[in-house]
């Protein structure tokens, strides 16, 4: 489950950032990277998981697999928080610097 949230959650901003892809000024691309990444790790786990326990990886049980998609949506959330944090700091608006200088 981890696997499969992480690589939609990818795709889905990979479409947004290539279809905003000249400006960029969102940053999608550094969220589009950290998913991928992401992406790459549950993969290379799934992998390892499944030279271990043999068939019974493609057979999991519930409370796996409502753990696994709890994790998964974690790590979603984590890659926003960090993406708007990023943001912030970049302002690339420059919507934060305004805010602050008119008051």
């Amino acid at each position: 489950m981890t696997l499969l949230i992480t690589i939609i959650a990818a795709c889905v901003v990979t479409i947004l950032w290539y279809k905003n892809a000249p400006e960029d000024t969102m940053k999608l691309g550094f969220l589009a990277l950290m998913y991928w990444g992401a992406s790459l790790m549950w993969m290379c786990d799934a992998v390892f998981e499944y030279k271990e326990s043999g068939a019974e990886f493609f057979t999991p049980s519930v409370s796996d697999m409502i753990n696994d998609g709890f994790l998964g949506i974690s790590v979603v959330a984590l890659g926003m928080v960090i993406w708007i944090v990023q943001l912030i700091v970049k302002d690339p608006k420059g919507i934060v610097k305004k805010s602050i200088t008119d008051k």
